[in-house]
């Protein structure tokens, strides 16, 4: 990502915060280098255990360009996918989360160099407002775990 495109993904992610300026200031300064951001304006967060996320991501990085944005926490047992306001109180899957409206996301810096706590970015957002398409999402999901069932590793 190009200086001026994590200025830009700063920016789209910031404009969510309550405060934008104590958002960017949380990222400067705070030695986790996260802030909480609520979810439901500019998008949702859809949260896939990471045995079913990593494939998941592997089918839609085949079939799409650029994904939308995508964080994993320590440890990969969660991986969330973002996506447009309004598809985590739609949405309806066994073990996938949603958070929407009324929910709160610990976001990372966008920046790649940047050290993160307990969440990283598997893909950065760029600025653009990028979002993954929920139903090109499900049906990446629904291919994954075909995948999973075919090599005997589902449980």
């Amino acid at each position: 990502m190009t200086g001026s495109g994590a200025k830009s993904a700063v920016e789209w992610l910031a404009s969510v915060a309550p405060d934008p300026d104590a958002c960017r200031w949380e990222w400067e300064r705070n030695p986790l280098g996260v802030a909480l951001l609520p979810a439901g304006r500019l998008w949702d967060v859809l949260i896939l255990p990471g045995e079913l996320g990593y494939p998941t991501l592997d089918v839609l990085t085949r079939v799409m360009d650029r994904p939308g944005p995508v964080l994993a926490d320590f440890g990969d047992a969660r991986m969330g996918f973002f996506v447009p306001s309004g598809t985590a109180g739609r949405w309806l899957g066994t073990g996938v989360r949603g958070a929407g409206r009324g929910t709160w996301i610990v976001v990372p810096h966008p920046h790649p160099g940047r050290a993160a706590g307990a969440v990283r970015w598997l893909i950065p957002p760029d600025g653009s407002g990028t979002l993954t398409d929920p139903t090109v999402l499900e049906l990446a999901m629904h291919e994954a775990a075909a995948q999973l069932a075919r090599n005997g590793t589902r449980e």
